[in-house]
């Protein structure tokens, strides 16, 4: 059987607005004047069964060359518009002329006993000319809906940035919607509301619908700590809808477990574009109510502070997970332009933290290792070894050398794999001061030491140094020339470079 739900992106046109056209001069001549009639498509066929061609929700076209003489005498119509009803179709066009002067009587009556609307198109409309119509009013009503859902979208928006956030979105959704809009809290107690209230019966299926999109108590398990990864098989649905008294009610999960807060709305009708509206409207308001939920704002607040006023990193990791060590990603947009804020924010969402810097045209996020970043499409990553807090700064230049290589090689990912070498045999402050004393010439210039390092990691590649440094290559050219004099050193010669490159490593 057709799929009358399968219906096309498009809205669907309402039959009345395709009777009001005086270009195409339709006439309902049988059938109910329902004013929910619409209109999903339109389709042309002279076939005496068109019930294996229809998918539901059409405007059938014919001009009656299928219909035998003695049509009339039998069953043939009734049999006609019983298959064009059981298809789902939703109205049925005859064409006067040049088949028939008239509209058959027992098509007519047909219609009228199954239901079903009939159209007489005069013969001056052609069905091209129908089909056209159906087209346009399609266009106006799809721009209109997107006018509406744009429009409420900067206004939600707006609502959102007021003092009272809010209060003043769940206003401006009822005022969308022309219903009530209500914001439950963590126990289901309700917050704050918005808009004409209904009566007790709707109100009480509004607040037991939320409760279908929030886990009881049995079911809840304590909040999972900042950052940590969401719990899986969640076992509620995060939205839900119902109808009562021909209200149309619908309830959306703001947040996981049972410190969620759930919104929901109670609406007269549905329009085109309300789900779209009230989810932009969902999505703001679990912003604006999650700090609550987890407490992951205020720790990063307060972790903040404590770093503006002196405190190591050390002792400000708890606040973001106790017992944690970490991973420092350095990213950068595949292409020219500068990440704004909103594609630095997905970026962290996609690597599983809040914890994002956009700083210039890199992106800088601070991961739990737990969460071994991966490739993502449109972006390039270095991504440091696992450190404690104590070495975040160290994680930090490791991530950044890693992105440099990354983009000289153009790798869509690299990572910092520190491994046991000989240089570990020699102790720390030793290699330092050797480092510092080798060096010594070259850091006074500060692009000079990145260079040489950046240079050497590549094999004396020119070209990859100079789009990891993106600089040219002739400058590239002209720093290494520069350090080679002012360290009075052959640097093609193997046991210079190996001795330079343990030297860079320590600073």
């Amino acid at each position: 059987m057709p799929d009358s739900t399968a219906v096309p992106p498009t809205p669907p046109v309402p039959l009345s607005a395709l009777l009001a056209r005086e270009d195409l001069a339709l006439r309902r001549i049988a059938g109910p004047d329902d004013p929910g009639t619409v209109v999903h498509w339109v389709h042309t066929s002279e076939m005496a069964d068109p019930y294996p061609y229809l998918l539901g929700g059409e405007l059938l076209l014919t001009a009656g060359v299928h219909i035998p003489e003695a049509a009339g005498s039998g069953t043939y119509f009734d049999d006609y518009v019983a298959r064009i009803v059981a298809a789902g179709g939703a109205a049925l066009g005859f064409g006067v002329a040049p088949v028939h002067d008239t509209v058959p009587r027992a098509l007519v009556a047909a219609c009228e006993r199954y239901g079903l609307p009939l159209l007489e198109v005069p013969p001056q409309t052609t069905f091209s000319g129908v089909a056209r119509a159906v087209w346009q009013l399609m266009a106006q009503a799809r721009l209109s809906e997107l006018r509406r859902v744009t429009e409420a979208q900067r206004n939600l928006a707006s609502a959102a940035s007021r003092p009272d956030p809010v209060p003043s979105v769940l206003r401006q959704l009822a005022q969308r919607l022309g219903g009530w809009a209500v914001l439950y809290g963590p126990e289901g107690a309700q917050i704050a509301e918005a808009g004409r209230r209904p009566g007790e019966e709707t109100g009480s299926a509004l607040a037991e619908l939320a409760g279908v999109v929030r886990p009881s108590e049995g079911d809840s398990a304590p909040p999972p700590p900042p950052l940590a990864p969401p719990p899986p098989n969640r076992p509620h649905p995060t939205s839900a809808t119902d109808t009562v008294s021909g209200t149309h009610l619908a309830a959306y999960a703001l947040g996981a477990g049972r410190r969620g807060f759930v919104l929901g709305v109670a609406v007269p009708g549905r329009a085109p574009g309300d789900h779209t509206i009230v989810s932009v409207a969902a999505v703001l308001l679990a912003l604006l109510t999650g700090e609550q939920q987890s407490g992951t704002g205020a720790a990063r607040s307060s972790a903040l502070v404590r770093l503006l006023l002196g405190a190591a990193p050390e002792d400000v990791a708890p606040l973001l997970g106790d017992g944690r060590r970490w991973v420092v990603v350095h990213a950068r947009p595949d292409g020219e332009g500068v990440p704004d804020a909103v594609a630095a924010s997905a970026l962290g969402a996609a690597l599983g933290s809040a914890l994002v810097d956009p700083a210039g045209d890199v992106v800088r996020v601070l991961v739990p290792a737990g969460r071994a970043p991966e490739p993502l499409p449109g972006w390039t990553l270095g991504v440091s070894a696992d450190v404690a807090p104590e070495d975040w700064p160290a994680a930090d230049t490791q991530a950044a050398r890693a992105l440099a290589r990354a983009r000289a090689t153009r790798a869509p990912l690299l990572r910092h794999g520190p491994r046991p070498a000989l240089a570990d045999l020699v102790p720390p402050g030793e290699a330092a001061a050797h480092a510092r004393a080798l060096l010594a010439p070259v850091t006074a210039h500060p692009a000079l030491p990145e260079t040489l390092r950046t240079w050497l990691s590549l094999h004396g590649s020119w070209d990859r140094t100079a789009v990891a440094l993106s600089v040219h290559r002739n400058t590239v050219r002209q720093r290494i020339a520069r350090c080679a004099a002012l360290l009075e050193a052959d640097l093609d010669d193997p046991d210079v470079r190996m001795e330079l490159w343990f030297a860079l490593r320590q600073i």
